[in-house]
């Protein structure tokens, strides 16, 4: 800036002074421009405000707006039922500042304080062990009609054993998918859901005790603690034959058919080693991948330069477990 002055004071033209020391004249400009400091003069004493309120004062006012009748209202209905009652304490903007000194601008009330809900931690090492299911919308013929689609999937295999399309959302139709599910496949040992009004009905409960199945729910306002549905809904409606709507219920009904057919016998996961759910399911993925390693082994006697390893790729792994909410490993103590 020092320089920038130095040519300045020569009659070097602005811009020029600019691009020779690379200070943007905006700069040089806003600090000629920068009002000084006032000057303190001194012996000067400052005077309080002959209208400022006393310590009592501020106290008292503190104290009316802190008061079980007031606790929960805006200074300015306090203000305004005070002057209708005869009785003016300050001003609405000094019953701010008292606020604003003991930190209570904000809400004054006792906050009510919920216990946090337990992380539901799931797992499942075989198919039949844990189901997880959910409710989703599907677009009907008009705006504003929709259908329900209930799923359920077997966590290990991501076999969908259930999907029915209803008019609506209940309990009992909740209740028919669930049994009609648990006599083709077996009852399993947990049922996961979040806390939709059908996941956590009687009717559900009733079921699920009566089976002695256990009951085990997401936390509020947490989808991350259902995964597979909500990753399934997602592969549901990114599929390209999705259609943006439903001309019938009876349509949703043979579309989700035929999409789920598909998604159990041909559709090659990812989360179990790029099986299909079915052959999860059914027991078949031990042959299936005896097959994949033949193969493997008879490309790399063929092309053994084409190949670094001997060890079958990580990805064709089928995992030993599924987990809802996987806890941390504990660390080791320095």
């Amino acid at each position: 800036m020092a320089a920038y002055d130095e040519l300045e004071a020569a009659d070097i033209p602005t811009r020029q002074a600019a691009a020779l020391t690379g200070v943007s004249r905006a700069s040089a400009a806003r600090r000629h421009a920068a009002p000084a400091e006032p000057a303190v003069l001194p012996g000067r004493v400052a005077v309080e405000p002959v209208n400022k309120l006393s310590d009592a004062e501020r106290a008292h006012v503190l104290e009316v707006l802190n008061s079980p009748r007031f606790v929960d209202q805006a200074p300015l209905q306090i203000y305004a039922q005070l002057l209708d009652e005869g009785v003016y304490l300050c001003s609405v903007s000094t019953m701010y500042r008292v606020l604003r000194e003991n930190t209570q601008v904000r809400d004054r009330r006792r906050q009510a304080t919920h216990p946090p809900r337990a992380v539901p931690e799931l797992v499942a090492t075989a198919p039949r062990q844990v189901y997880s299911w959910d409710i989703t919308k599907l677009a009907g013929p008009v705006r504003g009609q929709y259908f329900d689609c209930y799923v359920m999937i077997d966590i290990y295999s991501r076999y969908i054993v259930g999907a029915h399309v209803h008019n609506a959302e209940s309990g009992p139709l909740a209740v028919e998918m669930m049994t009609e599910v648990f006599n083709v496949h077996g009852v399993p040992h947990v049922v996961h859901a979040d806390r939709g009004t059908s996941m956590t009905s009687k009717t559900v409960a009733t079921l699920l005790a009566d089976l002695e199945v256990t009951r085990s729910h997401s936390r509020p306002r947490v989808s991350n603690d259902n995964p597979y549905s909500e990753a399934w809904f997602k592969t549901l409606k990114y599929a390209p034959v999705f259609p943006e709507r439903f001309s019938s219920l009876q349509a949703a009904r043979e579309f989700m058919s035929e999409f789920v057919d598909f998604y159990n016998h041909h559709h090659r996961h990812l989360g179990i080693g790029l099986h299909t759910p079915g052959d999860v399911h059914y027991g078949h993925a031990a042959d299936a991948q005896q097959r994949r390693a033949q193969t493997l082994a008879a490309a790399r006697d063929q092309h053994p330069t084409r190949f670094t390893t001997t060890t079958t790729p990580k990805i064709l792994n089928l995992p030993e477990a599924s987990w809802i909410n996987q806890p941390a490993a504990p660390t080791s103590a320095a």
